[in-house]
């Protein structure tokens, strides 16, 4: 297959590139490098299967005839999205939209890739699909939530109206090798500061939860959900539930850092419980994590050490 990647250059863009080629399609990724990076591509500048064009996908393009569109476009973690507000929801909005009309002109598969914010700060536990959610409209983050939101019934309603072969992914909290050093998220915030042995900062008291998914498990499940008959969200994550406190000392344990930890004030609507019901994916898709939190950490551990300037392949405490 010709298949389009859209923000090919983040995290989850360049591995899922990656997954495609190495199963023989050809891909042709676009980025505009607004929270993406040139390195997280400098292993396929040599790759004749893989084109590449810089763009914002909130201006129609048009990559020429593709069988499947996958949209991971869009600022993701707090930090950025906060900092590109404006720019978030027009991703969202006419980013999404763009990315459809691509679909329904070459009559391509799609697959947006959402998220567990759709689900805010939950009043159910675990979050299944067929909850609504609990989400501020008007609060900061908001730009970030409702983008998601509204590229879900944007997305349903290009299924329902026009016939594309739409699919959802919910996506929970996911990490590994290329999740950026700085970009705030829980687990890269925590294994960079162990490795520059400062204290780990801790919003709360800590025992507000997250269910942390290793990327290979994530983008194994994105595939199988892209390739189902399945239309509506399906969430796509591990559930297997950290407070935030068992996830720093996870941490701890596997650098070795001695660092201390540091509480400061729990952010606007910061979720205090997130965890995925995936029993939709199990039944539908076959699929279900099998890295365990501690595993993923070691498998990330050299990609973070080079990032903090450390040597690389030191074995990790026992």
């Amino acid at each position: 297959m010709r298949v389009l990647v859209t923000g090919v250059a983040g995290f989850l863009g360049s591995h899922f590139a990656d997954r495609l080629l190495g199963e023989g399609h050809s891909v042709v990724g676009v980025d505009n490098f607004s929270t993406g990076f040139h390195e997280n591509l400098d292993h396929l500048a040599h790759e004749p299967r893989f084109e590449f064009e810089e763009l914002d996908i909130c201006t129609a393009f048009d990559p020429g005839p593709v069988d499947y569109v996958f949209n991971f476009a869009s600022p993701a973690s707090p930090p950025e999205y906060l900092r590109l507000a404006v720019e978030t929801l027009r991703t969202g909005s006419a980013g999404v939209e763009n990315t459809l009309q691509i679909a329904a002109r070459y009559g391509a598969g799609f697959l947006h890739a959402s998220t567990s914010e759709c689900y805010g700060d939950p009043l159910e536990h675990p979050q299944s699909e067929s909850y609504w959610g609990h989400v501020n409209p008007v609060g900061p983050r908001s730009v970030y939530d409702e983008a998601k939101r509204y590229a879900e019934a944007l997305t349903m309603a290009y299924h329902r109206t026009r016939g594309v072969d739409t699919h959802l992914a919910r996506i929970f909290n996911t990490y590994g090798p290329r999740l950026h050093p700085d970009d705030g998220r829980v687990i890269s915030n925590f294994i960079m500061q162990a490795l520059r042995s400062e204290p780990l900062t801790v919003y709360g008291d800590g025992s507000q939860t997250r269910s942390f998914c290793f990327v290979d498990d994530l983008i194994e499940g994105i595939v199988r959900l892209s390739r189902s008959d399945e239309h509506l969200p399906v969430n796509i994550g591990n559930p297997t539930e950290f407070t935030i406190l068992e996830c720093a000392q996870t941490v701890l344990e596997v650098t070795g850092s001695k660092s201390e930890l540091r509480f400061e004030a729990l952010p606007v609507d910061d979720p205090t419980r997130r965890c995925p019901d995936i029993a939709k994916a199990r039944a539908l898709l076959g699929w279900e994590p099998h890295v365990s939190l501690k595993e993923g950490l070691i498998r990330s551990l050299d990609f973070f050490r080079s990032k903090a300037g450390l040597p690389l392949s030191v074995a990790p405490p026992r």
